[in-house]
């Protein structure tokens, strides 16, 4: 059986992107995956996950992913699209990129919604080719699936990859980029200002607000 593991990266930093990423597998490579350590990225190191996501490209039939922008994640919030219904635009996005409609495909997703099943039937009307498919969407997939775990170290090392992107113009400082990284921290109070259109920062996050409304009432008093 040809299953597909789809999970994200990045959905809540208020610093950088998102990441989509999908990854095809014989299920006759799930123990082999599983003897090498794969599980879910947040359990790994990332020197571990550039290692594992190597081996992975390995033994994938096929991966892909997409890159989801600040500017897109605030664009689609102001267009009343959250970041579910993103989410669930993009995953599908991967599906078709990766389903040529050949062969019968399971889909698993680490589904970000608490209504599952609404999301699910979001999601369908968002993929080309249903037919050869077989759609499943549950929390917590990637701790469960080895396939979704896979997707979920390819999603977290492209978005360290794009990260040290921001790193070399930015500096060191910009952190992680989520805002339960005090480095993060210090440098969005510090930069907002400075670097507010240069498309780094979600401006739709509430952290980002706070921010600024902070920085004004500083300046008020």
């Amino acid at each position: 059986m040809l299953i597909l593991g789809i999970d994200d990266a990045g959905r809540g930093p208020v610093i950088g992107p998102m990441i989509i990423a999908g990854c095809l597998i014989d299920s006759k490579y799930e123990r082999e995956l599983k003897n090498l350590g794969v599980k879910d990225s947040k359990q790994l190191t990332q020197k571990r996950r550039e290692f594992l996501f190597e081996k992975i490209k390995e033994l994938s039939i096929k991966y892909d992913f997409v890159i989801i922008l600040p500017e897109e994640i605030d664009s689609s919030n102001k267009n009343k699209i959250n970041l579910n219904e993103l989410e669930a635009i993009k995953m599908a996005e991967v599906i078709n990129k990766i389903n040529d409609g050949k062969e019968r495909i399971k889909v698993i997703i680490d589904c970000p919604s608490v209504s599952i099943n609404k999301w699910k039937d979001y999601l369908k009307t968002k993929v080309e080719n249903l037919s050869n498919l077989e759609i499943n969407a549950e929390h917590k997939a990637d701790v469960n699936y080895v396939e979704v775990s896979a997707a979920s170290i390819i999603a977290k090392c492209i978005r360290e990859k794009e990260m040290d992107k921001l790193r070399e113009i930015y500096g060191e400082e910009i952190g992680s980029g989520y805002t339960s990284d005090p480095k993060t921290c210090t440098f969005l109070e510090s930069n907002f200002k400075k670097h507010k259109n240069k498309g780094i920062f979600r401006k739709s996050w509430s952290t980002w607000k706070e921010t600024c409304s902070k920085t004004k009432q500083q300046k008020l008093f």
